[in-house]
């Protein structure tokens, strides 16, 4: 495939209509497909529909995608490991590569070792574990977690989750004992504040208010935080607010627990985006960008965290050795092929050329991120900062129709997250769809 887009036929194409209207007929209806995109094939940042349309990718599987898709290492790892054992159960026997990638694991993960891991199929189900296993191991009953976080869509998952009442909705009661605080977010702050001179009131609050009359400190099991919120907007909390969760945390034995679903594997320029603020959490939850596409997710944590029994918690496909395969060879291609240093570059690069969009576009509210995570929040006025939800999704729809993927996040804000292999070239031609598209739907208003 050629390296940047062209459109044949107008999305949906013939082919793909045919595609959809299958997919109405038998698949879930709460799957929620952003545009009509039906995919054949994909290589590195490029993906071609069924039409044979080619869209530059800058959504990579909702960040998934790190290496690009079908790596040819990783796409020979598959297959190597696919010809020797598909499946033997790591929860039940000795496998091999569950040994090695959980000592790697181990080894990258931030803060003062040693750290155990466990290995499961999903982000949602590592922050299952997670809320298990800060429960188990201090005996307390009660979690915060934040306005706007997105932690998955199972049960435990969806009880932490607070970004849109959608994924709520029908399926109380959920779990008990899960309080929500708002989120550093400094472009809309909670207490109608101005970063620096805030003070961090934020983080003071759980202290001031939460714990002064309604929770106490020590019946806190944990925190959970995305150290920069995904589906809530790609929210990049102020310097200072994370050492100061830290800190809050540690004064009341409260486990700080780290949601990189998202955020890590190198996607902010630091293997963790939590090593921007060099703090070091408890536990930490992996998934998405571990092994470039194939199921797998790692709940890591501190080896005096992880406390519980045999038998307390585990996965019959947990580590499947086709997936830990991928992963490995995922992150050799991040560390030999130099691509956190690449995210942070290019990702750099990427935030000047739509800071500048933003000053020619009136609909551009904020520009905000770190490497290749970076957040383009809309507004109908810069001053009162009306959240332009519409405008966003036209803005993803034209995207989409002139060869761009992109993908919402929060109600109002635009992500952008290419594979971590994205050129310069590759990033000015996504900038530049992407400019046509916001005047596109500037003029229409």
């Amino acid at each position: 495939m050629q390296n940047l887009p062209y459109i044949i036929t107008p999305p949906p194409g013939p082919e793909a209509r045919l595609v959809i209207a299958k997919s109405d007929m038998y698949a879930s209806p709460s799957l929620p497909h952003v545009y009509p995109l039906v995919v054949r094939r994909a290589a590195g940042c490029v993906v071609e529909d069924v039409d044979g349309n080619l869209f530059i990718d800058f959504a990579a599987g909702i960040a998934v995608c790190s290496t690009g898709h079908c790596h040819p290492r990783v796409v020979q790892a598959i297959r190597d490991q696919a010809g020797k054992l598909l499946h033997i159960c790591g929860a039940d026997f000795y496998e091999p590569m569950y040994v090695e990638l959980t000592s790697r694991l181990s080894r990258l993960a931030p803060g003062a070792g040693p750290h155990k891991v466990l290995l499961l199929n999903s982000g949602a189900e590592a922050i299952e574990a997670a809320l298990k296993l800060a429960r188990y191991h201090t005996g307390r009953p009660y979690v915060i977690a934040f306005f706007g976080a997105f932690h998955g869509r199972t049960m435990g998952a969806i009880s932490l989750t607070a970004s849109k009442q959608t994924y709520r909705r029908g399926f109380g009661p959920l779990v008990p004992g899960i309080i929500h605080v708002p989120y550093a977010y400094c472009y809309r702050c909670a207490y109608n504040l101005s970063y620096p001179s805030c003070g961090l009131a934020c983080v003071d609050y759980i202290e001031d208010m939460l714990f002064a009359r309604a929770i106490p400190p020590e019946e806190v099991a944990a925190v959970f935080v995305e150290p920069i919120q995904g589906e809530g907007g790609y929210i990049v909390p102020p310097d200072g607010w994370l050492p100061r969760l830290r800190a809050l945390c540690d004064r009341y034995g409260i486990l700080l627990v780290d949601d990189e679903i998202q955020a890590g594997i190198g996607r902010t320029g630091k293997m963790f985006a939590i090593e921007h603020w060099n703090v070091a959490p408890d536990i930490l939850c992996s998934a998405k960008a571990l092994a470039s596409g194939m199921p797998l997710s790692a709940m890591i944590a501190r080896e005096e965290v992880m406390s519980w029994s045999h038998g307390a918690h585990g996965s019959t496909y947990g580590g499947n050795p086709v997936c830990c395969a991928a992963a490995q060879a995922t992150l050799d291609v991040i560390e030999e092929e130099g691509l956190v240093e690449n995210a942070a570059r290019v990702g750099k690069y990427l935030i000047d050329r739509l800071r500048t969009l933003a000053v020619q576009s009136r609909l551009i509210g904020d520009v905000r991120g770190l490497g290749l995570m970076i957040g383009v929040e809309l507004v109908r006025d810069k001053d009162t900062k009306e959240m332009a939800s519409q405008e966003a999704q036209e803005v993803v729809q034209t995207c989409f129709e002139r060869g761009l993927l992109l993908l919402p996040c929060g109600p109002n804000a635009i992500r952008f997250s290419p594979p971590l292999t994205i050129t310069t070239a590759e990033a000015d031609k996504a900038c530049e769809i992407f400019a046509t598209a916001l005047a596109e739907v500037e003029g229409r208003r």
